[in-house]
């Protein structure tokens, strides 16, 4: 049974058994079954208990075998000890999906999670697919089928909206909240342990329905990252995907060595994944309904240039605000805008942008000036306030902006500051589907949502280049160190190994004695760089084991001794003084990767240093990366400057650093022995000059 087919039994049943019917009060088999007949399932509904003869008036049967007729669907709301011999008995019946309501199993333990896998195993013997367990249920609204197999106390209004919430205590609070709104699904369903059909499975589905054209997804955990981008990369090109994301990941709080492990943090995975595939993430619950809300009702705005149209100077000022710090670009109005505006409004008034046609101003001048608006060239979006004076009627002025709002295509978002009467302005507004809000930053936030998504479908689809999979040696190497038990991987043999994988790196020569390095110092020129390196010094400049700028023979010999006294102060044992080429006039950066558990590695670019992890100037990608990936990555730092020319410094090869990060993707992609990998700095340097890696540390994981 392919996908579809099998989510068609649990979302377009023609009958369904609610398994546990029940006509006891605020009961869940009681409420469940008084839903399907209330909201008018277009199917059969076959109640089942064995201690009842009728329920809500309709026959019921002691087991879903006794029904005469086939059954599609399953609802189970039993205890938990029957719930495997009732989908024992639902597979005999030929069910050929079940929703399985009882809680009890892998949230509770290993024991109960021992009962889902038996679980699971039942479902899977009899080709049936499962929602749940541990659900609130399922939703369709569409016509030919409007079912609510849920136990909401709010019956759904239909729309286009897909919902998948990860939990089933959430599910009453998100129907009553877009009840509220006038929001309206087009599925729904609470997914609880996700033993069979994941988030992935529902966003598969649902792609392909054209009566889901906005996706919102309450997520605690991701099951596979790498299935969810792939459908959301392919999704998010034709419909908005907004999520909330629960829960951190572990990555952030283990014990790391790298300064990328460091850096990582506890979310950053989650971050660079849907930045990645086009989500947008959200920081909230009542976030995610401000967004979906804007979706379901306005078009997407075609630019970034927004205007901010008020009665007010205050709320006003708090929206410029809030749109420039979010990224939103205040629009200069045109000429013809502002002398038309001058035309109309009161000398008082203040006809740039923000607009502010001051208290007086009526429904007839908030109509004048958002057709002012819309018709500017310059605008893509405008934001509308208005502060209820006691002498305005907030009905006309409401009016006005429905009137306007009906003469454009332009995005228009709406905030009615200290409305009362929920009959009025603001419900008119909602009702002709402008979307209202209480306070500008909320406006600022979903439009700045909206563009972001307006963003994703105007980038060209990123390829990224091939893991170059011909580095056999250096896959050898990695695999013999890890088998010996090495955990990392210093100084010359990590840069070795970079260089070998298309990194560029400065020479880093070691000796046995200082008259090898003076040797070596002669040929690669003065001034040069004495390290220590050692398995134990994790970072060598929080000992002094870094000294730069060593311009003779005799200063080397110097401070040769001094590293070595150093080495035996910090007991180092076999640590070795090695020797490297002064490399200047360039922007030092900072390149890695860690590991997470959950969603492999992560690549880091930052500004780099002794201090990265002070200043935190970062941004991560999942790889591999494409070229336009690794430039995004960089134009995101707020050290990007640096590199473009800083106070008079000339600027850098930035698509040096580009192909690094590039080629580290790859790295860290073909070999996942590297648990976390540390270049820093990586020295950016002008064009003509090689740019490259001065210091490196790579930590292999456990060989398997």
């Amino acid at each position: 049974m392919n996908t579809a087919a099998g989510l068609d039994h649990i979302f377009r049943p023609r009958s369904i058994a609610v398994i546990g019917a029940t006509s006891r009060p605020g009961s869940i088999g009681r409420e469940l079954t008084h839903n399907l007949l209330s909201y008018d399932f277009k199917g059969q509904v076959f109640p089942v208990n064995p201690h009842a003869r009728f329920i809500h008036s309709i026959k019921c049967h002691p087991s879903i075998l006794d029904i005469p007729d086939p059954v599609d669907m399953a609802v189970i709301i039993v205890k938990k000890e029957l719930v495997l011999p009732v989908v024992e008995a639902c597979g005999q019946k030929g069910v050929g999906g079940v929703v399985v309501i009882t809680a009890g199993f892998k949230e509770v333990g290993e024991e109960g999670a021992r009962e889902e896998e038996e679980l699971l195993a039942l479902v899977q013997k009899y080709g049936m697919r499962m929602i749940g367990p541990n659900c609130f249920g399922v939703i369709n609204t569409h016509p030919d089928v409007t079912m609510n197999a849920t136990f909401s106390r709010t019956q759904p209004l239909p729309g286009k909206i897909g919902f998948m919430s990860q939990s089933g205590a959430l599910g009453e609070a998100i129907l009553a909240h877009a009840h509220r709104l006038g929001l309206g699904f087009s599925m729904f369903a609470s997914v609880g342990n996700k033993a069979d059909i994941s988030g992935n499975a529902l966003l598969n589905y649902w792609k392909d329905d054209p009566n889901t054209q906005i996706i919102l997804l309450y997520l605690e955990s991701f099951g596979d990252p790498e299935t969810f981008t792939g459908i959301a990369r392919q999704i998010t090109r034709v419909k908005p995907i907004i999520a909330v994301k629960s829960g951190k990941t572990t990555a952030g709080a283990r014990a790391t060595i790298s300064h990328t492990g460091a850096l990582a943090g506890h979310d950053i995975g989650v971050d660079a994944l849907f930045d990645q595939c086009g989500v947008l993430r959200v920081n909230s619950m009542e976030e995610l309904f401000d967004v979906a809300e804007a979706f379901d009702h306005q078009p997407v705005p075609r630019g970034n240039r927004v205007a901010i149209l008020t009665n007010a100077g205050g709320p006003g000022i708090l929206a410029t605000d809030a749109a420039a710090g979010l990224g939103l670009d205040v629009a200069a109005l045109d000429p013809s805008t502002v002398a038309a505006l001058k035309a109309h409004l009161p000398t008082a008034a203040a006809t740039g942008n923000p607009v502010d046609m001051i208290a007086s101003a009526t429904g007839a001048e908030y109509r004048m000036a958002l057709r002012a608006l819309f018709d500017d060239p310059n605008v893509d979006s405008v934001i509308c306030l208005f502060v209820p004076p006691i002498m305005i009627d907030e009905m006309a002025v409401a009016e006005a902006i429905v009137e306007a709002r009906a003469q454009t295509d332009k995005t228009l978002l709406a905030c009615f500051m200290g409305s009362q009467d929920a009959a009025g302005g603001a419900d008119r507004l909602k009702k002709a589907g402008i979307p209202v809000y209480s306070f500008p930053e909320e406006m600022a936030k979903v439009l700045e949502r909206m563009s972001q998504h307006r963003a994703w479908l105007n980038r060209p689809v990123r390829t990224a280049p091939k893991p170059e999979r011909g580095i056999t040696s250096v896959r050898d190497d990695l695999a013999r160190l890890a088998r010996s038990g090495q955990i990392q991987i210093l100084g010359s043999e990590a840069l070795n190994l970079l260089e070998r994988c298309g990194i560029p790196t400065a020479p880093l020569v070691g000796g046995s004695g200082i008259a090898e390095l003076q040797t070596a110092a002669e040929k690669m020129g003065y001034p040069v760089v004495l390290k220590l390196d050692s398995e134990g010094l994790a970072h060598k400049t929080e000992i002094g084991a870094v000294i730069v700028d060593i311009r003779n023979a005799d200063e080397l010999a110097r401070q040769h001794q001094a590293l070595l006294s150093l080495a035996a102060k910090h007991k180092l044992t076999g640590a070795n003084v090695v020797l490297q080429p002064m490399v200047t006039g360039g922007v030092e950066m900072a390149l890695g990767m860690v590991r997470d558990p959950q969603f492999g590695p992560l690549v880091m670019c930052g500004v780099g240093g002794v201090l990265v992890e002070v200043v935190r100037d970062i941004a991560f990608k999942l790889p591999p990366l494409s070229l336009d990936d690794a430039r995004e990555m960089i134009d995101q730092l707020k050290g990007r400057k640096l590199l473009a020319g800083h106070r008079g410094a000339p600027p850098v090869d930035v698509e040096a650093l580009v192909s690094a990060l590039v080629r580290l993707s790859l790295l860290v992609t073909d070999f996942p022995l590297i648990s976390e990998l540390d270049i820093n700095p990586f020295v950016v340097c002008p064009s003509g000059s090689t740019s490259r890696a001065i210091d490196a540390r790579i930590v292999l994981a456990p060989a398997p």
